[in-house]
């Protein structure tokens, strides 16, 4: 499938800030079982009830929507092309496309980020847990960035769900971070994974 945005050449260009109060910038690692969504301060996982097929995409489309409808900016994971031939793939596909055209229709800008970039922003690797056994690994390297998220950007994320939430609330620090409202110091090794998301082309007037 391909995108309908296009791949920022570098950081925003600055402009001045519409007031004091931090954007709203939401991350969404979205999925058919448990979908992350985060804030800068908050983050949740959204987990449908024993619902399938249309009942199932309407449940978390309805809940997404209503989370993101003062946002400022979205993050959204993009397609992990590598799970293509698993089940559940077409209607993980469409999910993301539904919310992908919900906030379209709604003028809510959105970004696209590769599932690498949250790993390399939180962790400063692609693959953290490289020396590890490779049935461990990405595991391992899901507990690195929900222990970035509680420790660093001070996020409570447990129980089931831990990890999506996790991955949507660094999904939602990269954004503020580009629109230049960082929620921490990060070393250029980590916010090297912003120079490749897919940002938008029109930049939310919120950033500075």
């Amino acid at each position: 499938m391909s995108l309908t945005v296009t791949p920022a050449t570098g950081m925003p260009q600055r402009l001045p800030a519409a007031g004091t109060n931090r954007p709203l910038v939401i991350g969404i690692d979205s999925s058919l079982t448990c979908t992350g969504v985060a804030g800068g301060d908050w983050a949740d996982a959204l987990r449908p009830p024993k619902l399938t097929g249309h009942a199932r995409l309407t449940w978390l489309l309805d809940e997404v929507t209503d989370r993101t409808k003062s946002a400022d900016l979205v993050v959204i994971e993009g397609p992990a092309y590598g799970q293509q031939l698993q089940a559940g793939h077409h209607e993980r596909a469409g999910l993301w496309w539904l919310i992908t055209q919900m906030l379209y229709r709604r003028d809510i800008p959105y970004a696209v980020a590769n599932p690498h970039l949250r790993t390399i922003y939180a962790t400063g690797r692609a693959n953290p847990a490289q020396d590890q056994p490779q049935k461990q690994r990405a595991r391992i390297a899901k507990g690195m960035v929900c222990t970035f998220v509680i420790e660093r950007l001070g996020i409570w994320c447990e129980g089931v769900g831990k990890y999506d939430a996790a991955d949507a609330a660094v999904l939602a620090a990269m954004g503020l971070d580009w629109l230049g409202y960082p929620l921490l110091a990060l070393p250029e090794g980590h916010r090297r994974a912003l120079a490749t998301v897919h940002w938008p082309t029109t930049i939310p007037a919120v950033a500075r």
